[in-house]
């Protein structure tokens, strides 16, 4: 009797603890084997799970999907550290050939000393390439610039560009060295000295804003050849006093530009120090207590613009100024001062005067 009761209550435990296990999940329909099937001992093959619809769920989960975009194969940096080859640039490009290139001066450069550069006009643009040099014109100069070192035995090479007044375009590479090999350099080019078939590499096409849109090489061959000319045209306007002699040779007109040439002779053994040369349109007739209207005309180039004439001797200047026309009530008045002296001149050129100016053949400037 005890034995049968043992039985019955193990029985009882194990059916509870499987109902423990198996709580909250439904419970697999049991499969009815056909009559006469026996086991076979082999596990049974699950399906995977089928869904409302009928369509059968994966148990494992979906692979990524393959970002649209191709895998960058390289960084920027990677880019960066190779030499440049005219290939790295996004969309299309033309690759620079040697025959656009302005082939750079070598210069080099030191601490302790200035390296001081003349060019054959004056300068109106530097740039430097990094801050291991310094630059810049020398005092009371216009075409001389001086460059050092503002750090000692910097390593890595760098470069300046100029540009100057007659539109020439200058670079230059630059290195460290304890002992510059040159100290003063000319950059004027004796061999072609203007001619256009003997044009140097740096030639003179850079445009700048205060000639608008005339070319600086054209100017400066214009000023070159009245200046060498050296006709007089005109013979009634001067200024003679105190043994100096202020006059006009000519006026000339090319393009947008009048071209006024003077000469000053110094009769005298005292030197003729050139203070300033003003130009000025004024009122003719001035009454008095009347405010005076004038307006200062800025030259914008000088060809040989003399400071000094020597006793016993004479100095030409050609000036290029923008193209005016004036009223019959105005002229224009052109002063000579001197520095520390009081020999000034003075003399008037008149509308009619400017009127029958001279025109220049480009032909022959070329």
């Amino acid at each position: 009797m005890k034995r049968i009761f043992f039985v019955i209550a193990s029985t009882v435990i194990l059916t509870a603890g499987t109902v423990a296990l198996t709580a909250g999940t439904p419970a697999a329909p049991a499969q009815q084997k056909p009559a006469g099937q026996q086991s076979t001992g082999q596990t049974p093959h699950h399906h995977p799970p089928v869904s409302s619809k009928g369509t059968p769920q994966s148990s494992r989960s979906s692979a990524p999907t393959p970002s649209s975009s191709p895998t960058p194969t390289g960084t920027f940096s990677d880019l960066s550290d190779k030499s440049s080859s005219g290939d790295f640039y996004d969309g299309f490009s033309k690759k620079i050939t040697y025959d656009r290139m302005i082939p750079p001066y070598g210069l080099e450069v030191t601490f302790d000393k200035t390296v001081h550069i003349i060019f054959p006009a004056g300068i109106s643009y530097i740039d430097l390439g990094s801050t291991n040099i310094i630059a810049g014109k020398a005092t009371g100069s216009e075409n001389v610039l001086r460059v050092k070192a503002a750090v000692r035995d910097f390593k890595t090479e760098t470069n300046f560009s100029v540009i100057t007044e007659d539109g020439s375009f200058y670079t230059f590479n630059v290195k460290y060295a304890k002992e510059p090999e040159k100290l003063s350099i000319e950059m004027k080019d004796f061999m072609h000295d203007g001619d256009v078939e003997n044009r140097p590499n740096n030639a003179m096409e850079v445009y700048l804003t205060e000639l608008g849109n005339e070319n600086p090489r054209m100017v400066w061959m214009t000023n070159k050849l009245i200046y060498n000319a050296d006709q007089r045209l005109i013979k009634h306007i001067g200024s003679k006093m105190f043994g100096i002699q202020f006059a006009l040779k000519g006026i000339y007109v090319h393009q947008n530009f009048l071209y006024l040439h003077l000469e000053i002779s110094n009769r005298t053994n005292v030197p003729f120090e050139i203070d300033f040369i003003r130009m000025k349109i004024v009122d003719k007739q001035v009454e008095k207590r009347t405010a005076i209207q004038e307006t200062v005309i800025y030259p914008k180039r000088a060809f040989n613009n003399v400071t000094e004439v020597r006793g016993k001797s004479s100095e030409r200047v050609v000036f290029t100024i923008d193209k005016i026309t004036i009223p019959d009530d105005k002229e224009l008045v052109v002063e000579l001062f001197e520095k520390n002296g009081g020999r000034n001149q003075r003399f008037v050129i008149t509308n009619a005067d400017l009127n029958r100016a001279r025109v220049i053949d480009e032909l022959k400037i070329k």
